[in-house]
């Protein structure tokens, strides 16, 4: 199955956009922690898993959208296939 075909490019731009702004956010959570100044109840070790995180969910959307080459990593990501499980249920 292929998720842009799925969901269409317009679907997978939408995604691109929020997982952009939620990768900003645990940056800014991570910024928060590292100065100390508005200080954050979060660990430093959730904070840091959490962006990274967000990182591998932008990436797989920017593979969905072929904006990077062939990737095995990506390719292989519990989320990517997590998102071609669930669009496989929605289709049956």
């Amino acid at each position: 199955m292929n998720v842009l075909e799925t969901i269409g490019l317009p679907a997978a731009l939408e995604q691109l956009a929020e997982e952009c702004c939620e990768l900003g956010q645990a940056a800014l959570k991570l910024a928060r922690l590292i100065r100390g100044e508005n200080p954050t109840p979060a660990l430093a070790d959730d904070v840091a898993r959490n962006l990274a995180e967000e990182v591998e969910d932008v990436l797989v959307v920017m593979y969905v959208l072929d904006l990077i080459g062939e990737c095995p990593d990506i390719e292989q990501s519990p989320k990517l296939r997590r998102w071609l499980d669930r669009l496989a249920q929605e289709v049956v």
